[in-house]
């Protein structure tokens, strides 16, 4: 659809908040930022970071025959963080990822270990969201916002994630032949500089989305302001056989908060999603994500619509592992 003041992507639904702590079946503070996932029988399942009344968060699952509605909630803590025999899970588990790898026929998820030295990148794989195996913390603190790609490249896996270093808070790509051993860690997307709505922090939002024309990749830049942050989405497009060559980068937010469940909560002025599911189509997505840390909703997308937005839109060119490159802008030729 046409706002009278731009184009808008990613549609709300109606239903929102379509999950909030009150729907829970155990007490919790809040919940947000869920992984997500459509199983083999078109279930919808969301793993759903939940904050407990401490401040320590888990991840529990909920299932929806149509991902709207009458979700039905795990009695329990799906996956809850491990701190005996995992003491970088002390201060509980965050934000989950959720791949589907078609060659181990298993479910990947990317989520943040919280430690007493700050967040870490961990995996774990699971075939059914019952039984879960740990494959260990594979990024040290201070490193989030992680997603595994779908499939091997040139033999190996690939991992974006967010490392905080003394360069600023850029992602990160890195490569593994085995989930376990990590290398060739190089900066993917720089955050700009100076004014611009993603400026000095940026984090992959859900998994990459494999299309025809590349790596479709949603993020968030977090702009700091007089009365704290604010958290808005962006679009980029990589390489599909090279991921860490950008083939273009959106110059606006395409989607930021403008609710009230999304302007008003924990983290006012916060949207965050962490997972989709694709329609039978191949092109519409529902995008499930945290609201001001305080709740999940739902917003539609096409994906189409998203790549001729990005053709408009995507003239600030950034090059091979976030090399700037000099570039007309599109539509200029």
């Amino acid at each position: 659809m046409k706002h009278k003041r731009y184009e808008v992507l990613l549609n709300r639904h109606e239903a929102n908040p379509i999950l909030t702590a009150a729907d829970w079946p155990y007490p919790i503070h809040s919940v947000f930022n869920p992984g997500a996932v459509m199983l083999p029988d078109g279930t919808t399942l969301l793993l759903c970071r939940c904050e407990d009344r401490r401040g320590i968060s888990h991840l529990t699952a909920a299932r929806s025959k149509n991902g709207v509605d009458g979700w039905v909630i795990d009695p329990k803590p799906t996956f809850e963080a491990d701190p005996m025999n995992h003491p970088e899970e002390v201060w509980g588990i965050e934000d989950p990822r959720i791949t589907y790898v078609e060659e181990l026929q298993e479910y990947i998820i990317a989520y943040t270990a919280f430690g007493q030295t700050g967040p870490g990148v961990a995996l774990a794989s699971t075939k059914d969201f019952v039984t879960f195996e740990r494959l260990g913390l594979t990024m040290q603190a201070d490193d989030k916002d992680a997603a595994l790609f779908p499939r091997r490249i040139d033999g190996e896996y690939v991992l974006i994630h967010r490392p905080s270093t003394d360069m600023g808070a850029h992602m990160w790509i890195s490569f593994s032949p085995d989930l376990r051993n990590w290398g060739g860690h190089t900066v993917l997307l720089p955050a700009r500089r100076g004014a611009w709505w993603d400026a000095n922090k940026i984090g992959l939002s859900p998994p990459p989305i494999e299309t025809e024309r590349g790596w479709l990749v949603m993020y968030h830049g977090v702009r700091q302001h007089a009365s704290g942050s604010i958290y808005r989405l962006g679009l980029a497009l990589f390489e599909l056989n090279n991921p860490r060559v950008c083939i273009t980068r959106g110059q606006s937010w395409m989607f930021g908060p403008e609710a009230s469940y999304e302007t008003s909560g924990d983290v006012p002025s916060a949207v965050f999603p962490c997972g989709y599911t694709i329609g039978p189509d191949g092109d519409t997505v529902k995008m499930y994500y945290g609201a001001a840390d305080s709740s999940i909703c739902l917003m539609t997308a096409s994906i189409r619509r998203m790549l001729d937005w990005l053709d408009k839109d995507g003239s600030d060119y950034i090059g091979i592992a976030g090399q700037q490159a000099e570039r007309v802008p599109l539509g200029s030729q």
